[in-house]
């Protein structure tokens, strides 16, 4: 699921991920978040735009819980049965797109569907601590 073993994540670029000049990420050690992760396309999209027809038409905020139902209905992780819950993880633990993604995501918002090595991915960030 999303984690490897210490080698080849370099490509992520996760050091300058802050995105256009957005001040309210301060740099952070550890993130908790809740993911879908789907193997095509074409699954994730659906997800995405059944979300988007239920929230994130008026910004891009989920309730936890209802990421977690999202998550239990279309991944296919094993972290599905907990709703996508991956708990807290430090830099480094994760392949390099999901963790560039995870650490450049303000809390309580969702990334968009994109592409990792295990997959296709939608990310609710859920907290960020030193």
């Amino acid at each position: 699921m999303g984690k490897k073993g210490g080698g080849g994540g370099g490509g992520g670029g996760g050091k300058g991920g802050k995105g256009g000049g957005d001040t309210k990420l301060k740099t952070c050690n550890f993130v908790k978040a809740r993911h879908i992760l789907c193997e095509k396309q074409g699954k994730i999209n659906e997800c995405w735009k059944e979300m988007g027809e239920a929230y994130l038409d008026d910004g891009d905020k989920i309730p936890g819980p209802k990421f977690g139902e999202y998550a239990m209905k279309y991944s296919e992780c094993s972290s599905a049965k907990s709703g996508g819950n991956l708990g807290w993880f430090p830099r480094g633990k994760m392949e390099g797109k999901f963790q560039e993604v995870a650490f450049s995501t303000e809390v309580g918002k969702v990334a968009p569907p994109f592409k990792g090595a295990n997959g296709w991915h939608i990310l609710l960030v859920e907290g960020r601590r030193a």
